[in-house]
Formats: structure tokens, sequence, C-alpha cells
């Protein structure tokens, strides 16, 4: 079953956003900085795989970035808010549109 969460790393005033597969691995990934929510990132495994296994990675991670390297049940630290489908595409489309526009 597919979740939805966010997370705010303080520390550097990010926000957070994932989608988690079944086996808790991060198949989407979204960073919005600052007061702003400036998009800094909107990942996909799959995008990155592909990019990957088409030699065009160091491309794809400067413009898109990446999702994290390690399933949530490694993770140490963190409080999750669980969002919706509807809330992550939302955040998601924002940011994909803002990222791809520059």
């Amino acid at each position: 079953m597919t979740t939805w969460m966010r997370c705010y790393w303080d520390e550097e005033a990010i926000w957070f956003y994932f989608e988690v597969d079944a086996n808790g691995w991060v198949t989407r990934q979204i960073e919005l900085q600052g007061s702003e929510l400036t998009p800094i990132a909107a990942a996909s495994l799959d995008e990155w795989r592909r990019a990957q296994q088409a030699g065009g990675l160091g491309e794809y991670e400067r413009k898109f970035g990446l999702t994290a390297e390690l399933p949530v049940s490694q993770w140490q630290g963190y409080e999750a808010e669980q969002l919706t489908s509807q809330e992550f595409e939302q955040a998601w489309g924002a940011a994909r549109r803002e990222i791809a526009a520059r």
C-alpha cells in the first residue's frame, strides 16, 4: 500500500514530501525550502532508474534531485505528518512545473 507523508527539517528550513511504497521505499520525493516553499527537488525513483540506464543520471539529479536511499523503516529522528494522495499530488505537480521551467 502506498502512503504519503511530509517531514520538516528545521536546520535547513526544508519540507520533505514522500510517497512511500508497501516495502517502505521512497518512490517520489519533493523538497521545498524556506518560507516561500521554493522547490529544490522533485524526484521519482522510476525516472532516476531510467536516467541511470540511459546514461543521463547526472543531468537528472542536477535538475530533479534524488529520492532517499534508505527505506523509511531505517530512518531515525523524524516526525512524519500523514498526507492524502491528493495533497501529495498537488505539491508534486506544482514543484515539477516550477523545476521544469528553470
